[in-house]
């Protein structure tokens, strides 16, 4: 059935139309033709975005290894599945094949289970980008335990904030992760954060680095020795479609990180359908996404998606700048990539070192250019497409969230007509819509408001983590029977959509949501500082970076703020991450606010940005004499 790859613009629309007409059938076809089941499903979908539930493929019993793994096995066991391209180019790449990850896969499941480890139980993450990551997530699919990967460049309080959200029993990690010419300290950062988490069991230690670490007794084990004694076979534990296969957590605009739910059944055919098509890809293509599987990127097109497909995975440990900025090219032509999938920051990046780099290598492999994170800007857009795709690979200018577990807009490559900047038209089967502030739908072409979706998709996340009241209040509250992306976005005159940012306190930087609450919360720890406001501003690489407005508790304070913007920015690495520094900090002597107290974010940002012409009227503010200051000291 040509339903599951679609290969022409009229297809697509004939194909889109079926979708989102009579969604149950659609997708119900996609799911009884191209996924194993050990029992089908008694109802397609079941919904009401009021309270909210939603339900996909209820009844039916699976198990998404089995569907990654076991049914390519008769036809794909000596295909590779994941590439493993260590950070250090002279080390050799480790080709995994279908089969290789069978086994290993079941004696990884062997080991959790050996460690008490059973269905429902959470276990936390925190490995670098090394085979074990991968095969650790597949593992806990095994066995039906819920994997939560952490990005491993998170600090200690940011993980211990995680695996206590979750109350993980197990934490899975390495002596340490290299970074271009930097190593760190994994098994360090993960003690400092255990010191405050009582639900943790076990540890289990991947050696990578070799370093010399502590290994507490009775909780810490080596993770090779374990393996080596495991069986290869390991039963698929038979898991229902709706039972959680994994959290993530995202930044809020608000509070404490969200642990997003994502299921087993949907979230798997979602996956799976939109890698095939907006990749297109083909039995023996190479496959490349150079996210980290720290991120929704990574489960869903690194390791999910593509194995769903029987796909080749590349999986980078390194950093695009090591051991130059060639590096990317180098692995492309070594690899023969024919789809390559990466972020906005990392081209400008590149882009900024021109094209001598590029040209010392064989490109000619490459198929179709992705993009995801944040929008992609025009300059990169043109560079990407010109120097990286040689103007004959199209470019997917991916929209999606940690939320969506796949993507939502994009175009199909060969076969949706690209426009920089765009990401042009919703993916099968999303029925997207504008609203304007007063909760109306905006209808027709060249219109801008903020984007919902109006109807159920199946690897959406149904919950937040032990808060459903959370995930009613962030996505379903502000309009009516919508999801809520908390994204403003634009309609072209051809129905095009373009994403212009988000309409919260979250600030997409190098690909990274960052929420300001929690920065914010962290700065004020500073025991010189009585305020802060944290907002974004347009950065050449990052796309935004992060401009904090600072007033200390004594004006007078002649200490060096050189001094205190490190100590501000070490505070900040330490409670939530380097991602999250401040790359610009004003001292000020007040933030403007409105007479209820309210900081008044909208003016930072202008002065940030440099907007200083269209401030508006601030007669109105409590204290209208501090805008003069900080505009005149604005760095």
């Amino acid at each position: 059935m040509s339903n599951y790859h679609i290969k022409n613009f009229p297809e697509y629309y004939h194909v889109y139309r079926n979708s989102v007409r009579e969604p149950e059938t659609f997708w119900e076809e996609i799911a009884e033709e191209h996924f194993v089941w050990k029992k089908k499903w008694d109802k397609v979908l079941e919904w009401d975005f009021s309270k909210p539930e939603i339900k996909w493929f209820e009844g039916a019993q699976l198990n998404i290894t089995e569907n990654c793994i076991d049914r390519h096995l008769a036809t794909r066991g000596d295909k590779t599945a994941i590439l493993f391209e260590p950070n250090n180019p002279s080390e050799p790449a480790q080709h995994i094949t279908y089969n290789q990850l069978s086994e290993r896969v079941n004696q990884f499941a062997n080991v959790l289970k050996e460690n008490g480890i059973k269905k429902g139980d959470r276990v936390c993450i925190y490995v670098p980008m090394i085979p074990e990551l991968a095969i650790a997530t597949l593992a806990c699919a095994r066995i039906g335990a819920i994997h939560s990967v952490v990005f491993a460049g998170f600090s200690a309080t940011a993980l211990s904030t995680r695996i206590n959200d979750s109350d993980c029993k197990m934490v899975i990690t390495s002596d340490g992760s290299y970074r271009g010419s930097k190593t760190i300290d994994l098994k360090g950062i993960v003690d400092e954060a255990l010191e405050s988490c009582n639900s943790v069991e076990t540890v289990l230690v991947a050696k990578r680095i070799n370093s010399d670490i502590n290994m507490k007794e009775g909780r810490d084990q080596w993770l090779q020795p374990l393996l080596d004694e495991a069986s290869t076979v390991c039963e698929a534990e038979v898991m229902e479609a709706e039972d959680p296969l994994f959290i993530l957590y995202t930044s809020g605009s608000t509070g404490s990180p969200k642990g997003m739910v994502h299921t087993t059944a949907g979230y798997m055919i979602y996956t799976a359908y939109t890698f095939k098509n907006a990749f297109q890809y083909r039995e023996n293509d190479v496959y490349w996404c150079t996210a980290d599987i720290g991120w929704i990127t990574g489960h869903s097109y690194i390791v999910y998606g593509p194995l769903a497909n029987g796909a080749t995975s590349v999986m980078f440990e390194g950093v695009p700048s090591y051991p130059d900025f060639g590096r990317f090219w180098e692995i492309v032509e070594k690899h023969k990539v024919n789809q390559f999938y990466t972020a906005p920051t990392a081209i400008r990046a590149l882009a900024k070192h021109g094209t001598a780099l590029v040209d010392k290598y064989d490109l000619s492999s490459l198929k179709v250019l992705g993009s995801v994170g944040e929008p992609i800007n025009e300059e990169a857009w043109h560079w990407y497409n010109d120097t990286i795709g040689k103007k004959k690979s199209p470019i997917i200018d991916t929209w999606w969230q940690t939320e969506t577990g796949g993507m939502m807009i994009t175009p199909i490559p060969f076969v949706t007509p690209t426009k920089p900047t765009y990401a042009t038209l919703p993916f099968i089967g999303i029925q997207p819509c504008l609203m304007d502030e007063n909760g109306n739908e905006l209808q027709g072409n060249q219109v801008e408001g903020r984007l919902c979706i109006k109807y159920p998709w199946p690897s959406m996340a149904r919950t937040i983590w032990g808060n459903h009241q959370r995930y009613k209040e962030t996505y379903f509250s502000a309009y009516k029977n919508c999801y809520f992306t908390g994204d403003g976005a634009l309609r072209d005159e051809v129905g095009y959509y373009r994403i212009t940012g988000r309409v919260d306190d979250v600030i997409i930087v190098s690909g990274h949501n960052l929420g300001t609450a929690p920065i914010e919360d962290a700065i004020n720890e500073h025991p010189a500082v009585a305020e802060s406001a944290i907002v974004g501003f347009p950065h050449d690489i990052k796309g935004s970076a992060l401009y904090g407005y600072i007033t200390l508790k004594d004006l007078g304070e002649s200490r060096d703020h050189t001094n205190l913007s490190k100590e501000i920015n070490q505070l900040i690495a330490d409670k939530i991450g380097p991602i999250a520094k401040l790359d610009k900090i004003q001292f000020t002597e007040g933030l403007p606010k409105t007479r209820s107290g309210k900081i008044m974010r909208r003016l930072l940002r202008k002065i940030a940005s440099n907007e200083l012409d269209n401030l508006g009227d601030v007669s109105t503010l409590l204290n209208p004499e501090v805008v003069e200051s900080i505009k005149e000291n604005r760095l």
